[in-house]
Parts: C-alpha cells; structure tokens; sequence
C-alpha cells in the first residue's frame, strides 16, 4: 500500500495516476476540504493533522510499503515528521518535489530567506503589502515590528476557519481577498492595481502554485516583489516528474 501525503493539487493528481496505474493507494489531507477535493478523484482519503507518532502509527496500521512525500515546498514539518516516521518504521520515504519557477532578472525583486527577512524588506519598499503567501504565515507579518504601521493585504482560501483565522489576527474585512488560486496573469494584475498594492510577496511555489503570474504581473505594474525561497531539506529520495514516481513505485513492487 502507498500512502501519499497530498496536501496540494498535483499531490492529488499523483495519487490518481497511481491509482490508475494499478497500485493500491491511499491518501491523507490535513483539511476537510482537501478531503472533499481527493474524493471527487475516487480517492481513499483520511483528513487531520499527523504529526511524527500520529504518522508513524498509520504506516503501521494500514501496512503502508511506500510513503510518497507530496505535500506544500513549504510544508518544512510536515516533510520532516514524514521522513522521520518512515525511518523508524522502516519504510521507503519518496518525496514528490514540484519544480521552482526560475527567478526573472528584475531589478525589483528581491530573494529573501525566510519570512522575517520578506517582512522587513518589504517594509522598506512600500506602504501597501500584497500577501500572497496563504494563512499558514500571515502571523509572522501581522506580527512583524516593521509591518506595525503598515497596510497588509491578504489573499486566501475562501474557507471560514480560515477567515476566522485572518480577522483574528487583526486584518479587517475591507484587507482580505478570499479567493481559490491559482490566478492568472490578468487577475493578478487587476487586483493588485484594485487594492493599490506597493509591494507583493510570494513563495516560489512553482507554475502550479501560480507563482509564474504573480511574478509577471508585478513586474508589468512595475512592482516591487518580495520572493521567499524554498527552506532547505535533505530529502533521502526525490522524485520531479509523476513518471519518476511511478517507476519508482513500480521497481519497489518488483524487489
């Protein structure tokens, strides 16, 4: 049996092509929302937070051979209790990685290593501040000294926990965009110019994650853009493509 760890659409587009291929799969999402997504695929899903022990027990439970890693690039925690929970059961660990966007040669923007460092230099850049990074983070900018005085403007999933999330931590109503990505190169455009955006910051999430467009249309609007880098891991396997996966899964199968 595969597990996948799919908390993204290409995740769940995987566990689909495993499925079809013939492996047994089974998939698990932190949201029910994202369960509701991988049922709509057929998939055999089961939703909540795991953490090291929670994860290790369900590789026990359900006989787990293969443990297919294809959460969020920024899922840092996640990746690491997955790796770790598979190690001590002595399971195969594959991790899914989706390919960056390559970085455009623009003299507005700027990479950053974390998300302290994205808020600091974008507050030195402009007054309004387009989010663009989801709610997992947004505490480490409506938090951040140097974003006190500033206007934060907050893009995120239409979802009321999230939303209840957002307006706990002191954004209003008026600041949050409460929308489904990936968006478009049009729309990107349109909203930054509605909300008067100075400064925009992204993750490198990849073409799938929309962060091609986001980078685009700042750049059009003549923008600065605020581009926190991918956090560094030792993945013991990776894989970039679904047909790596597949084989991979295949060649476990045969040994």
């Amino acid at each position: 049996m595969i597990l996948v760890l799919a908390g993204t659409k290409d995740g769940r587009e995987l566990a689909s092509r495993l499925k079809k291929n013939g492996f047994p799969v089974t998939v698990s999402v932190v949201s029910q929302y994202g369960k509701q997504l991988a049922e709509e695929d057929s998939l055999t899903v089961e939703a909540g937070v795991l953490d090291e022990t929670g994860l290790y027990q369900r590789l026990h439970a359900e006989g787990i051979t293969l443990l297919v890693d294809a959460t969020h690039p920024y899922a840092v925690n996640v990746s690491k209790n997955a790796i770790q929970a598979s190690n001590k059961a002595g399971i195969q660990y594959l991790r899914y990685e989706r390919a960056a966007v390559p970085l455009p040669d623009y003299a507005k923007l700027y990479s950053v290593t974390g998300f302290t460092e994205a808020a600091d230099t974008a507050a030195r850049l402009g007054q309004t501040i387009f989010l663009t990074t989801g709610s997992r983070q947004l505490k480490a900018f409506t938090s951040a000294p140097s974003l006190s005085k500033h206007r934060l403007v907050a893009r995120v999933l239409p979802d009321a926990g999230v939303i209840a999330e957002c307006l706990s931590l002191g954004l209003t109503p008026k600041d949050l965009i409460a929308m489904q990505g990936p968006f478009s190169h049009e729309l990107n455009a349109a909203l930054y110019k509605a909300y008067q955006a100075d400064v925009i910051i992204s993750k490198n999430s990849g073409a799938i994650g929309g962060s091609d467009t986001k980078i685009t249309a700042a750049m059009e609007l003549g923008l600065p853009i605020v581009v926190i880098d991918r956090p560094q891991i030792e993945y013991p396997q990776v894989a970039y493509t679904a047909e790596e996966v597949l084989a991979y899964a295949g060649r476990l199968t045969q040994g």
